[in-house]
């Protein structure tokens, strides 16, 4: 289970080791779960409607816009921005847990609270994830900016990227997004470990921890806290999407209609006009296949390396007994 156990039979783990553990779950994880970010981030960013139905814009089915994404612009295009979201899934993921072991050891130690529990995790969760968000915001801004360029692209690399925006837009406009991405980033973390904690409680009572590492449980579990958490928290992810990619109009065109957005409150307005309620859950099909591999997989192998770590430390410090009791 993850979080700090006050009855846990094994030596705690440090945040060091935590923040090794989430950084290598987000590294692998992205690598496996980038092509469904770049059919979301593209779904998210169209203005006409999305729909089988009605075929106005680029895209309107999952696989009608794997296809066109493919054809167009080749198999490395599911692949674009993944510098930066590599960087990005690691930096989240060691800021992420190593925040949340601390505070549900702070909720232990200084609160009445069980560090346990499932609404402790939402809390510790929440806040967990808003820090992480603003150590991160530049490398979320500039993951959305690679996977929104088409072809020619506006960056020729990360360098140019960084050093472009600066120049052009100023350094505030990596945190263009923040707002809305705050504002669902608590409830959406929260709710991950919330039920990912009501979801391992409720398949199998935890067992012993030598035993837990990386089984099929963990992956399930996460799969299902990630697709529920996402669809709750869905439309505030769109509106960050689409403020990140303000000043950005040149490199959309080919793609479709563009929009420039004053700020949040007209960005949900502007949407909710033209595009209607279902303008906020573009893209929702493709996210929910990526939050449900992300936040499996993602659980899956921080658990797995943690038992791993945990299992090295005891086999290390069994090692160092045999030879104390050896050379006496």
């Amino acid at each position: 289970m993850v979080g700090y156990d006050p009855q846990a039979q094994v030596p705690a783990l440090t945040s060091q080791d935590a923040a090794l553990a989430g950084s290598a779950a987000g590294m692998i994880t992205r690598a496996l779960v980038s092509p469904f970010d770049v059919i979301k981030i593209r779904f998210q960013l169209q203005i006409e409607h999305a729909s089988s139905l009605r075929r106005e814009g680029r895209y309107w089915g999952l696989f009608q816009a794997s296809r066109r994404i493919h054809t167009e612009e080749g198999l490395f295009a599911f692949w674009k921005g993944h510098i930066p979201a590599q960087l990005l899934s690691m930096c989240f993921g060691a800021v992420q847990f190593a925040s949340f072991e601390c505070l549900t050891e702070v909720v232990h130690e200084m609160t009445p609270y069980d560090s346990q529990t499932a609404g402790a995790h939402f809390v510790c969760g929440g806040f967990a994830a808003c820090f992480a968000t603003v150590v991160c915001q530049p490398l979320d801004t500039l993951r959305t900016r690679f996977a929104a360029q088409g072809e020619p692209k506006v960056y020729r690399n990360l360098r140019h990227a960084v050093s472009t925006m600066c120049r052009s837009e100023g350094v505030l406009t990596f945190y263009r997004g923040l707002s809305p991405t705050l504002v669902a980033v608590f409830p959406y973390a929260g709710l991950q470990f919330f039920f990912y904690n009501v979801f391992k409680n409720m398949l199998d009572p935890p067992p012993k921890v030598a035993n837990s590492g990386g089984n099929l449980r963990n992956l399930v579990c996460g799969s299902g806290a990630g697709m529920i958490s996402k669809t709750i928290t869905y439309p505030f992810d769109l509106f960050k999407k689409r403020l990140q990619v303000g000043g950005f109009e040149e490199a959309r065109v080919h793609f479709g209609q563009v929009r420039r957005y004053r700020g949040f409150v007209d960005c949900v307005i502007q949407i909710a006009k033209e595009e209607g309620i279902r303008g906020f859950f573009k893209g929702l099909s493709p996210s929910l296949l990526k939050a449900a591999l992300s936040t499996g997989l993602t659980f899956f192998w921080y658990e797995f390396i943690l038992d791993a770590m945990r299992n090295l430390k005891e086999k290390q410090k069994a090692n160092g007994f045999t030879k104390d009791s050896q050379e006496r």
